[in-house]
């Protein structure tokens, strides 16, 4: 039985992914006027301010932020945006690019028909794709697209 999606794997990244990639990337635009308070990253990317303060503290864990209290206090990148790359943003804030949970570390000890898994190749190509693709593009070069407001100009070639 066909249907108009055979052939698609959906894989969905969820609201805090998208928000947390959305915030760091506001969060390095606008490094320059030193540390940023949460309200105004919020406030720009409309998300509100509580959920933002989850996201942040999970990236401030990972060591992808930093942060001051006070007055003068708000958040900072940890290091520059040329050496984040949206795999370490997504992967802190979502975990592997697992699509199926049986190819995680935990699993491979845990499920007992890991070795004998005749799709497990297939999705293990497409975790790797997936990260190399994350892991490829930069928060600098996500700030130049918006800078220039042009797309990401990277070839996807990669075939499954």
């Amino acid at each position: 039985m066909a249907n108009q999606f055979m052939g698609v794997i959906k894989l969905k990244i969820s609201t805090k992914g998208r928000y947390g990639l959305e915030a760091i990337v506001d969060l390095a635009i606008h490094s320059s006027e030193g540390r940023v308070n949460l309200k105004s990253i919020s406030e720009r990317c409309g998300i509100s301010e509580a959920y933002m303060l989850q996201i942040f503290l999970i990236l401030r864990r990972a060591g992808i932020v930093e942060s001051t209290r006070g007055t003068q206090g708000g958040y900072a990148l940890s290091t520059e945006p040329s050496k984040i790359t949206v795999g370490d943003v997504l992967t802190a804030l979502e975990g592997p690019f697992a699509p199926v949970v049986c190819i995680t570390e935990k699993a491979k000890h845990t499920c007992d028909r890991y070795k004998k898994c005749t799709a497990r190749s297939f999705w293990e190509r497409v975790m790797n794709t997936l990260s190399d693709v994350a892991n490829s593009i930069t928060i600098e070069d996500l700030v130049e697209c918006y800078k220039s407001n042009i797309p990401l100009n990277t070839e996807l070639d990669y075939y499954i």
